[in-house]
């Protein structure tokens, strides 16, 4: 037990025990919980922020924050949704142009970051105010998209077994999630990351390409969020400047909930999603309980954020003690 306390995977382990905990009491508690289809529509639902937590692994992981990725995804679904309905751009061109916008929104913050050598939190947080302006710009109302393409990817369902099955949504965030693990744990960036947020000034010291990693860093976190911006406008079928209203904060939620540490240096990009079943447990539980307000679920998750930052500072000063 000492060793499992003083091990640095700790918090992961304990994320993965409240998520079997959690399916464990809605299927005791809730006739149905624990049918197949419950627990794919996990999935189903949750992908854009999947797909979120992913980028927001590599950019915690770097040391850094990135607190534009929601403005991005509202600002995706609705440079999207103008092209597709009034400029009548083909579907493909499209998802390519908002998928490249994004990536090179994140590194344009990545550049800013490292050049003028400013906080992300002040650098994301205006290009949070940025993105979500510009949504307005383009339209204060919500634009319905009906191209055939998206259409198709909104109501198609892939079959698994007993009836069960995923959306093409669920089935690209699992992809992202497979890609960030093998460049997480199996390429020279992945390594230069845990390094950069270990100590910048080590990986200074070591040779390694800070600066092009951070502003990749940047990059990835912002293709990641045009790629939840395509999933959520698949989703809804519409692109809206007020989509993805917290979905920032709900990311690192996952994100440390997963088990990566917030300082930047240690974690799993796995644990992103962990971090998301937890928060998408929470949801689900509290829509089966009917009588619980949907604020509940805002409540619990601040309750466990508060819960895994104290554990994670507590290990922290027990190792530097030790």
């Amino acid at each position: 037990m000492k060793r499992l306390l003083s091990a640095p995977s700790f918090t992961s382990w304990v994320s993965v025990a409240l998520l079997v905990l959690l399916f464990i009491g809605g299927a005791v508690n809730y006739t149905g919980f624990a049918s197949p289809q419950v627990v794919l529509n996990l999935l189903i639902d949750n992908a854009f922020l999947l797909v979120i937590a992913v980028g927001m692994s590599f950019v915690i992981l770097s040391g850094g924050i990135d607190l534009s990725v929601g403005s991005v995804l509202a600002l995706t679904t609705m440079v999207a949704a103008w092209l597709l309905q009034v400029a009548h751009w083909p579907a493909e061109v499209v998802i390519v142009t908002v998928l490249l916008g994004g990536a090179t929104f994140g590194a344009l913050q990545g550049v800013v970051i490292h050049v003028f050598r400013l906080q992300p939190f002040i650098v994301t947080l205006a290009g949070m105010f940025l993105a979500r302006g510009l949504c307005f710009l383009i339209s204060v109302d919500s634009v319905t998209i009906d191209a055939p393409l998206f259409v198709t990817l909104s109501q198609t369902q892939i079959p698994l077994f007993g009836g069960a099955f995923l959306s093409p949504g669920a089935v690209i965030a699992l992809g992202v999630l497979g890609a960030g693990l093998w460049v997480a744990h199996c390429t020279a960036f992945g390594r230069t990351v845990y390094a950069l947020g270990g100590s910048e000034t080590s990986a200074l010291m070591m040779g390694l390409a800070v600066g092009r990693t951070k502003i990749a860093v940047y990059g990835l976190s912002g293709f990641c969020a045009s790629l939840a911006g395509l999933l959520f406008a698949f989703y809804m079928l519409s692109g809206y400047g007020q989509h993805g209203q917290g979905v920032e904060l709900d990311a690192i939620a996952a994100v440390v909930i997963g088990g990566t540490v917030l300082t930047g240096g240690y974690g799993y990009v796995a644990g992103a999603l962990s971090g998301v079943l937890v928060l998408g447990l929470i949801q689900t539980l509290i829509a089966f309980d009917g009588t619980l307000s949907s604020w509940w679920t805002k409540i619990v998750i601040g309750a466990l954020l508060f819960v895994f930052c104290a554990v994670q500072r507590l290990l922290s000063l027990r190792k530097t003690q030790g």
